[in-house]
């Protein structure tokens, strides 16, 4: 936190950059740095590169997240999130919920975060190919949270009640070891 790279929003990979040495490296790299500290997934500006491209989930249970569902392994590039209502069409104040986040970018922290509970979400793989999906619950939460990095937005950016932000070890004293 503090790194200007994180505030600023990422730019779109073009076209002739799908499928290309260059992506499949970022992708590589995102996905080895997400795994190796346990993150739910992880935004290429966390890493320095200014690029819509994101990764998130995992085929095994997270320790950092032990008791949320799994979430398919996706790289999602230059992504649109719609939010939806709970019938799965677009209104006018799509319902929220209030949930703890952490960010690998703000390490020893959380804060209770707002999101859209349903989303459909789009974009392409490395490859260039379509992904289209809905997603709800902690689902939606990491894709809206990887994505927020994209254009420069933190989680304490959308926190309203800064009671729930802090230290880990001081909200949660019982899970840290």
């Amino acid at each position: 936190m503090g790194d200007p790279r994180l505030l600023r929003v990422a730019q779109p990979v073009a076209a002739e950059n799908f499928d290309s040495p260059a992506l499949h490296q970022l992708v590589s790299d995102l996905l080895d740095t997400m795994l190796s500290a346990n993150g739910a997934g992880l935004a290429a500006p966390q890493i320095g590169v200014d690029q819509q491209v994101v990764v998130f989930g995992s085929r095994s249970v997270n320790p950092r997240y032990p008791d949320r569902p799994l979430v398919s392994p996706t790289v999602l590039v230059n992504p649109v999130i719609t939010p939806l209502g709970p019938d799965g069409h677009t209104v006018e104040r799509p319902p929220e919920e209030e949930d703890w986040e952490a960010c690998l970018s703000l390490p020893g922290l959380r804060g209770k975060v707002p999101r859209w509970l349903h989303i459909h979400y789009s974009g392409f793989d490395q490859y260039g190919d379509p992904i289209e999906r809905l997603a709800s619950g902690f689902h939606a939460r990491v894709v809206q949270h990887e994505c927020d990095h994209l254009w420069g937005c933190l989680y304490p950016m959308r926190l309203r009640d800064f009671s729930q932000f802090g230290y880990t070890d001081v909200l949660f004293p019982e899970v840290v070891k």
